[in-house]
C-alpha cells in the first residue's frame, strides 16, 4: 500500500509560500514608505510583516530583511528626530 499526500495539502502550502511573499514585498514596500510619512505606524508594521514572512519560510528573503531593517530604520529616525525637534511629527 501507498500513501500519498492529499491533495489539498500542497495548494496550501504553496499559498502559504505566496502570503509569505506577499509579506516579504509589503513589509519592504511600508518599510520604504516609512522612511517619508507615518514611520510611527508603518514601521511597526513592517517590522511585524518581515518577522512573519521569515518565520513562514519565504523565498524572498532578501526583501524580508530589507523590510526588517527599514523598518527599524523608520523607528530609529523618529527618535531622532523626536529628539532634535521635541515633536512627535516632522516635516521636510
Amino acid at each position: 500500500m501507498q500513501l500519498t499526500a492529499a491533495p489539498h495539502t500542497r495548494p496550501a502550502a504553496r499559498r502559504r509560500g505566496r502570503d509569505a511573499d506577499g509579506m516579504a514585498v509589503a513589509s519592504f514596500v511600508l518599510g520604504l514608505l516609512g522612511l517619508l510619512v507615518l514611520n510611527l505606524f508603518l514601521g511597526p508594521i513592517a517590522i511585524v510583516l518581515a518577522a512573519l514572512a521569515l518565520k513562514r519560510g519565504t523565498t524572498r528573503r532578501g526583501r524580508a530583511f530589507l523590510g526588517l531593517g527599514l523598518g527599524v530604520a523608520d523607528l530609529v529616525i523618529l527618535a531622532v528626530l523626536t529628539q532634535t525637534t521635541n515633536t512627535v511629527s516632522w516635516s521636510f
